[in-house]
């Protein structure tokens, strides 16, 4: 990561800056906000043309921030459905006891609640495409029941009989779903059937000199947004959106300049830096270090120790994925979320240490 904060200038000089940032974007894919030019990036949006023609099921794997849903809506739009609805759902959102509600649909007195008949996503997405974000904490029960939907395009509403539907799925996934596959914590018969079009969408510290393309496309776009004076890039700030890896990718740069162009604080960096840097500082765990203190104390401060830890390698083993680590070690996603925020634990820095470690 870089050392200094970088500083946005107002409009004026821009010191070689200018000869950095590349051509304007594909304006076909710049109205899905995918934006870049460099030749791994140019391949994938060449792959999502290629793709949006066809109507089979696709799955869409990258990190976090990548743009994922981006790349499922330009496959939407750009394809023969693009009249259609288009109805995105993220999966690890769902309480587990709804999800087959959510889904299919229910109908009246299927359940207690269940005082008149509900469609379901499938039904709202009729003609259209259905997304699935995080496919990957979908439950076994519900894996099946979508892949009886994927190979007849037939489905049951909960407590309803069986009709049909003329749906698109697009799922997608930042885990590593055949390692899930291999270890049982996910069906490879789904998977075989979510696999048939794959598409990745590359991380930004990959993407050259993308980063200086989007940081010009947020600038303006946040400026205009907030009536503000039009901001150039100096060398400065040339030099951090290079060098820093961006573990959040397009999401944690779009972020970070609309953190600038809201503040113009000159130090936003520099403050994320030590943050990151002390975040994942590990809490003494030497029982010596809490002599002098009452049990009670100690114990509290063993158990914080335990729980920080514990949630360090559990978030790293699940790639960050907070769904699916609640799924692994047992316990509701909003539980594991308050954990997470307890000790300042967050997705991106999971990575960016798993990386490091590697």
């Amino acid at each position: 990561m870089a050392k200094h904060d970088p500083d946005f200038q107002t409009a004026g000089a821009r010191p070689s800056a200018g000869d950095c940032l590349p051509q304007a974007p594909d304006a076909d894919f710049a109205r899905f906000n995918l934006i870049g030019n460099s030749p791994l990036f140019l391949r994938t949006l060449a792959l999502i043309r290629r793709i949006a023609v066809s109507d089979a099921t696709v799955l869409i794997l990258g990190e976090t921030g990548t743009g994922k849903e981006l790349a499922a809506r330009a496959i939407h739009y750009l394809g023969a459905r693009r009249d259609a609805p288009f109805i995105p759902i993220n999966c690890g959102a769902i309480p587990e006891n709804l999800v087959e509600s959510e889904l299919f649909g229910h109908a009246r007195g299927a359940f207690t609640d269940a005082r008149e008949s509900q469609p379901g996503v499938i039904a709202q997405a009729e003609g259209g495409t259905l997304f699935l974000d995080e496919i990957e904490s979908t439950s076994a029960r519900t894996q099946v029941a979508l892949l009886r939907f994927l190979q007849d395009h037939e489905y049951r509403p909960v407590g309803g009989s069986a009709r049909g539907a003329d749906v698109r799925i697009i799922a997608a996934s930042n885990a590593d779903l055949e390692t899930l596959a291999a270890h049982g914590a996910f069906r490879p018969d789904f998977l075989f059937r979510l696999n048939l079009l794959s598409l990745e969408i590359p991380p930004l510290r990959v993407r050259g000199d993308d980063v200086m393309l989007l940081a010009e496309t947020f600038l303006l776009r946040y400026a205009a947004q907030y009536q503000k004076p039009a901001r150039e890039l100096d060398t400065a700030a040339v030099e951090f959106l290079r060098t820093h890896t961006w573990p959040g990718n397009v999401r944690e740069l779009e972020n970070f300049i609309h953190r600038k162009i809201l503040l113009e604080s000159g130090s936003l960096a520099r403050a994320e830096e030590s943050r990151s840097a002390t975040a994942g500082a590990a809490l003494p765990v030497d029982p010596l270090a809490r002599t002098g203190k009452r049990f009670r104390e100690a114990r509290a401060q063993a158990i914080s120790d335990f729980e920080r830890s514990y949630l360090s390698e559990l978030l790293i083993r699940a790639s960050g994925n907070v769904s699916l680590a609640a799924r692994l070690c047992g316990t509701e996603r909003r539980r594991l979320g308050k954990l997470m925020k307890k000790h300042g634990l967050t997705r991106p820095l999971v990575r960016a240490r798993r990386r490091d470690d590697g």
